[in-house]
């Protein structure tokens, strides 16, 4: 089956024909580093994870690139208000941001550039914009023209009757439909040289430029949240077209993580940063759960989902390990039909997901009738399955041989002790003795399953976090 996806411009589902065949070039809009990250920051970054690995794991080779915007009004005005440098404060949140996706096992982009890094390329954008006809500068500033561009509106649906750019109304505007390209110094802020005075580029310019240099003048797919459909992606399609560039063929949003129906976001102060979720979930579970809705669905976030969806890899978790234990090292073979079909239909995660435990229900059943290679055979399946939801629980971002397995060794000779002690009780009837021996493990965390095969041990759920 053929890899299909809901483009937001066209609002229809479309097989997906990379430009170049075997090579998919995709631009994710990345952080604007303006304060710590929370779980809604990164969702697309998770979402999109995904997308990628799917694409790879197909044979697909991909150039992923995704932005840092650290130049910004909010960036000033944080800054500001804490009395820091403006580079200071975006480098700081910059590195938190990175922390924060390498702890969630998002692969790092091919390239990540950052908007001060490419002024050049703006300035030469804006060139274009004006000699065509669909920028002006005024007053050291310069602006796109949006009557100049018939088109504009498409993306989202917007009447140009209703359009607010939801920035000032700006030095010498023509229209306060416009939108700013570069905005002239100000006493105090940052800024760059450029032919029409000191300044600093506009938040949608920013990533128009950074997409043409790094991935061409049109390129597969653009990335994104839902909240960046206008007026950013507006502005950034109306800008590159009015340039003469093809720029993206797909447009793909993801929804917001809320709560109560609320966008997460720091100005409604419902922000739930990485460290804090972490101390509820392991970084594996808190992916997961970030991971498991729809992409283009909304996210509702509550401690009861987050703990369900903790319980719910838990549970996949503990079939693969049950497996090993028994057989050694588990390969990763490859993925069932159905999970193909599931994501090849715009990435559906849930039937994807559905398909993971059908085959762990299997699998399960299957080491309590004794069929160990069969088993083994379907945990081959899932492995392959969680790589591309990137949480393999065998992956070494997520699991360590050198330590785990050392003391998971250490461990399996202790318990195996124990439950030698409880099967010679049973068999000399000693109820008392093989009771205590049970109740001795569980207080311990140590979950004992009777199978025809005999005893097996794993680690129970932690109290209270699947609750």
């Amino acid at each position: 089956m053929t890899l299909r996806l809901y483009d937001t411009d066209t609002r229809t589902m479309r097989d997906f024909a990379p430009l170049v065949p075997g090579r998919a070039s995709v631009y994710l809009c990345g952080a604007t580093v303006q304060g710590q990250p929370h779980i809604g920051h990164l969702r697309s970054g998770v979402a999109f994870d995904i997308l990628r690995r799917w694409l790879q794991a197909q044979g697909t080779d991909v150039l992923f690139i995704r932005n840092v915007t650290d130049i910004d009004d909010k960036i000033l005005h944080k800054a500001a208000e804490a009395g820091r440098p403006w580079w200071e404060w975006a480098a700081t949140h910059e590195r938190a941001f990175d922390a924060a996706y390498r702890t969630l096992g998002v692969l790092p982009p091919s390239a990540e550039p950052r908007a001060t890094g490419h002024i050049g390329q703006m300035i030469e954008l804006m060139h274009r914009l004006i000699d065509r006809g669909h920028a002006y500068a005024s007053e050291g500033n310069v602006y796109f023209d949006v009557l100049s561009y018939p088109q504009y509106g498409e993306l989202s649906g917007h009447r140009l009757d209703d359009v607010h750019q939801g920035e000032s109304a700006g030095s010498g505007k023509r229209d306060p439909r416009d939108f700013t390209l570069w905005k002239a110094a100000k006493p105090g802020e940052p800024s760059w040289p450029s032919p029409w005075g000191a300044g600093r580029p506009g938040w949608h310019l920013e990533c128009s430029a950074m997409a043409e240099y790094y991935l061409g003048a049109e390129f597969d797919i653009h990335c994104g949240g839902m909240d960046l459909i206008f007026p950013h992606h507006e502005n950034e399609i109306a800008q590159s077209k009015a340039a003469g560039d093809g720029f993206a063929r797909y447009w793909l949003h993801n929804g917001w993580v809320t709560m109560g129906g609320e966008k997460m976001s720091k100005s409604l102060g419902n922000v739930l940063s990485v460290p804090n979720v972490l101390k509820q979930v392991r970084a594996v579970e808190l992916r997961f759960y970030l991971g498991s809705a729809h992409y283009r669905s909304k996210l509702e976030y509550s401690d009861k989902a987050l703990h369900d969806a903790a319980a719910s890899y838990q549970r996949i978790e503990s079939f693969l390990l049950r497996v090993a234990e028994r057989g050694g090292p588990v390969p990763a073979a490859t993925w069932t039909d159905a999970f193909a079909d599931a994501l090849d239909e715009d990435l559906a995660v849930p039937r994807a997901l559905a398909e993971i435990h059908h085959v762990v229900h299997t699998g399960n059943k299957a080491l309590e009738g004794g069929q160990a290679e069969t088993a083994r055979e379907l945990a081959a399946q899932v492995r392959a399955m969680l790589a591309v939801f990137g949480v393999d629980p065998f992956d070494p971002h997520w699991f360590a041989p050198s330590d785990s397995g050392a003391a998971t060794g250490a461990l399996d000779v202790l318990v195996r002790a124990e439950l030698d002690r409880r099967q010679q009780a049973r068999t000399d009837r000693d109820w008392a003795t093989a009771d205590a021996v049970r109740d001795r493990l569980q207080a311990a965390g140590i979950e004992v399953t009777d199978t025809p095969a005999g005893p097996e041990w794993s680690l129970a759920d932690v109290p209270g976090k699947a609750d």
